[in-house]
């Protein structure tokens, strides 16, 4: 699937993507698809298996508004990866003997190199969290 291919098949899901922002319990409904069905595809998604990891704490973090420091173009991106990771139709089934596993890691990766930056970003605010939490957790 070219780059081009990607980004037009992917359009539709960012489109819907909209929809997401502002509304709490679509939002949350998407989060817990999404922490459901990644377990079942980790060992298929290889490297991928990150990313989604990432998608899923960052969206996590922007509905409960623990971290806003993303644009919003990025954000409805993160929601569309979600989007498609959950879908049960996308360019190739996986039921095609690991073939549609295949295109979620894809389409997963491609999202991911657009937002290299903001997930960056996201990764150093999230390991910086994840360290004041734990010297909380000595203090006490």
């Amino acid at each position: 699937m070219s780059n081009e291919d990607k980004n037009t098949f992917f359009q539709k899901y960012l489109k819907n993507a909209s929809s997401y922002l502002g509304n709490k319990e679509k939002s949350t409904d998407l989060l817990q698809k999404a922490m459901k069905l990644a377990p079942k595809k980790k060992g298929a998604l290889g490297d991928a298996w990150e990313k989604v990891i990432l998608f899923i704490d960052l969206f996590k973090a922007y509905i409960n508004g623990s971290y806003r420091d993303i644009s919003t173009k990025s954000i409805l991106t993160v929601i569309a990866a979600l989007l498609y990771f959950v879908s049960p139709i996308d360019a190739l089934p996986d039921f095609l003997v690991g073939m549609g596993l295949l295109d979620d890691a894809t389409i997963l990766a491609f999202t991911f190199k657009q937002l290299n930056t903001d997930i960056e970003k996201f990764k150093i605010w999230k390991n910086k969290k994840q360290e004041e939490n734990e010297l909380i957790d000595k203090e006490d």
